[in-house]
């Protein structure tokens, strides 16, 4: 069974900074992909960063050199480094992980970002 565990979540000032983690239950070496999506309320589910399994990494136009997704294969981690936060950030955000035929999600964390 896959599973995927976010932490790290929780209320910032704009301006500020979260780093986000996510524990998987497989050895992510072997994973396609790994990476972060978010959603907001009345908005759909979009991607923020995703790095594959050779290291190779891609952002959404919208956070590109504020966040930086990274990867611990001795430790099945992710990681998603959130700097220089913007109101526009606050989203659920959910770990995601490709492995053929199918899409394995996290239950996702809270990011607010707020004054």
């Amino acid at each position: 069974q896959v599973q995927l565990v976010e932490s790290g979540g929780g209320l910032v000032q704009p301006g500020g900074s979260l780093r986000l983690s996510c524990a998987a239950s497989v050895r992510i070496f072997t994973v396609y992909a790994m990476g972060w999506y978010r959603q907001a309320p009345g908005k759909q589910r979009e991607l923020v960063a995703v790095i594959t399994s050779d290291g190779i990494t891609n952002y959404a136009d919208s956070v590109k050199g504020r966040f930086t997704i990274s990867r611990d294969n001795v430790n099945n981690m992710v990681y998603l480094q959130m700097n220089n936060l913007k109101s526009e950030d606050t989203a659920v955000y959910y770990c995601n992980g490709y492995i053929s035929p199918r899409d394995y999600w996290g239950q996702g964390t809270q990011v607010t970002v707020s004054s």
